[in-house]
């Protein structure tokens, strides 16, 4: 029992020639003795800083490694036989069919001795092996000077040749892959090598470094967006810690970074594109979060198209770029900002008419539009048609009856795009509220069917408001800055005889002479703060609106940010009073 069964395909032979003390570990076998013995924290702590460590502390956390490297190194149908495990309470042995199948208490010892995930582990067993590599390099490599000797390694990539040196080299677990398989290939005894290297590196003594053959590795790309210029840039970042990158080159480095599995490459390439975001890059930015599955950064590409779909990109050629399925997810988002609902509509049908006009290369006026669309047949409407039937759920995500102008329900009815039914219930719906003094009975769901404004608070502005005209009732959002990061937002009612409201509002239109009404609302203010979104929100209040004070003035939003511009929405509806 007290005795150390040693495996001669794993072992190197420094641990064969160490001599233990008995009773100080009871190991049945090697594999056994590597899960417990690497559980020391003075080894994790050496393994962390890759600092000197003892010959006894050495073998082990070389052990760890050249174990696993090993198992790496063997063909596929013969690990099985070579990897023995303990299994179950009777302590009986068994042959797995995969790696790490089996000891499953041994090997959660070993990651929590090593830092390394345990589910990722069960996944993807050659990360122990690259990634602890990379830990020793890494610790050495802040110590050290840029290498300018012979170069270890030559690697052959895009129709050219780089020489690149053994601790920049595992910066990459890519590059390191392929060295470690080169490695194994060029030498008899590739675990020997290993072990000669891993020992001068966690000693931290470069003279010590024994000579290695220089390597040739090749690495095939197949991704377009990886250009020879930005990988030239991403290997030179393997030297350089901070190399200067421009926003057009971003995509290419981030496809070279991923290329590599250069992961703090990666990351900063994430951040640039996070803080680059502009009508002409966020097609191309969504698409690379998406293909390298970055979540940060869809959701940030996201979060910046609900804020500028209708004030920024909306009034640029670069709105055709938007794919459909980005545009459909910012339409069904309860952040997305808008001046008001027909102003989204305007956007919206800008977007299809581009889609279909792929020559037009400035943005058309509205007119122009409209003029397009009335062209189509009269048999049916332009969504019940072929071209326009995949079109139908970006169009369900308009809320229709905040469209309330009869000026602007006259042009929906003109250009033919909307179903007939779609038309009939929206006007049914304007009917039925102004029949009922204003009451919304249509509307059952606040967060998807309330009517919503918007205020734009630039810099410039010291006070900003528009006034809103709904079922005979008026109402002003404004929004006011106090001082340099102060600001507050609210709503009130407005008489319809009051100087400041525009004539437009109360010609051809209703008005109620109804001295209360009821409303429930929420005020939403959003802005960009160091690449991060700052949002700040009322919850649903229900009060009642008269036309003195305080009743005629909604609770304010206080706002205390530096960010600017501020997007302010403004969501209500007149529920049943």
């Amino acid at each position: 029992m007290d005795k150390v069964v040693q495996d001669k395909v794993f072992l190197p032979p420094s641990f064969h020639n160490h001599q233990y003390r008995p009773g100080k570990c009871c190991i049945r076998t090697a594999s056994r003795f590597t899960f417990h013995s690497v559980r020391s924290p003075a080894i994790f702590q050496a393994l962390k800083r890759g600092s000197q460590t003892s010959s006894y502390h050495f073998n082990i956390i070389a052990f760890a490694i050249i174990r696993i490297f090993s198992l790496l190194l063997l063909p596929k149908q013969h690990r099985a036989r070579l990897e023995r495990r303990m299994v179950g309470s009777t302590n009986r042995w068994r042959f797995p069919r995969e790696p790490f199948s089996g000891d499953l208490l041994g090997l959660s010892q070993m990651c929590k001795a090593l830092n390394v995930d345990f589910e990722e582990a069960l996944k993807n067993p050659d990360r122990l092996c690259i990634s602890q590599i990379q830990k020793i390099f890494s610790g050495n490599l802040k110590n050290k000077t840029i290498q300018t000797g012979e170069a270890d390694v030559i690697l052959t990539c895009l129709g050219s040749k780089w020489e690149l040196h053994q601790p920049q080299l595992f910066q990459s677990k890519t590059l390191a892959k392929l060295y470690l398989m080169a490695l194994a290939q060029g030498t008899t005894s590739p675990t020997k090598e290993l072990e000669r290297l891993l020992r001068a590196q966690l000693r931290g003594n470069v003279k010590e470094r024994p000579p290695i053959k220089k390597m040739i590795i090749s690495l095939k790309i197949n991704d377009p967006l990886v250009t020879k210029v930005a990988f030239a840039t991403a290997l030179k970042s393997l030297y350089l810690s901070e190399v200067e990158v421009d926003m057009d080159d971003v995509l290419g480095l981030l496809a070279s970074a991923h290329i590599l599995q250069f992961n703090s490459l990666f990351q900063r390439c994430v951040v640039m594109m996070m803080n680059g975001l502009t009508p002409s890059t966020i097609k191309s930015f969504y698409l690379a979060s998406c293909k390298y599955k970055e979540e940060p950064l869809t959701t940030a590409c996201e979060k910046w198209l609900e804020m500028n779909l209708v004030p920024l990109v909306g009034t640029q050629i670069h709105l055709r770029k938007i794919p459909q399925e980005l545009l459909h997810k910012v339409l069904r988002s309860p952040r997305l900002f808008t001046f008001n609902e027909f102003h989204l509509l305007k956007t919206l049908l800008l977007w299809v008419f581009l889609q279909l006009n792929h020559k037009v290369q400035t943005v058309p006026v509205h007119e122009t539009v409209l003029a397009f669309f009335n062209s189509f047949p009269k048999k049916c409407s332009f969504l019940d048609q072929d071209t326009g039937q995949s079109l139908v759920p970006l169009f369900l995500c308009l809320r229709l009856h905040g469209i309330i102008r009869g000026k602007n329900l006259e042009e929906l009815r003109h250009i033919n795009f909307f179903p007939e039914s779609w038309l009939i219930r929206v006007t049914a719906n304007h009917y039925h509220a102004l029949e009922s003094g204003g009451d919304m009975v249509h509307v059952k769901d606040f967060t998807t069917q309330a009517m919503r404004f918007g205020l734009l608070f630039n810099q410039e502005y010291t006070t900003h408001s528009e006034m809103i005209a709904i079922y005979g009732f008026f109402f002003e959002i404004k929004g006011i800055k106090h001082d340099t990061t102060s600001y507050s937002f609210y709503m009130q009612r407005v008489r319809h005889t009051d100087s400041g409201l525009p004539s437009l509002l109360c010609e051809h239109g209703p008005v109620s002479l109804r001295a209360e009404r009821l409303v429930r609302y929420e005020i939403r203010a959003q802005t960009l703060v160091d690449g991060k979104w700052q949002e700040f929100r009322t919850n649903q209040i229900t009060q009642k609106f008269g036309f003195v004070k305080p009743s005629c003035k909604s609770h304010a939003l206080k706002v205390q940010t530096v960010g600017i511009p501020i997007y302010a929405s403004f969501s209500f509806i007149f529920p049943i009073s």
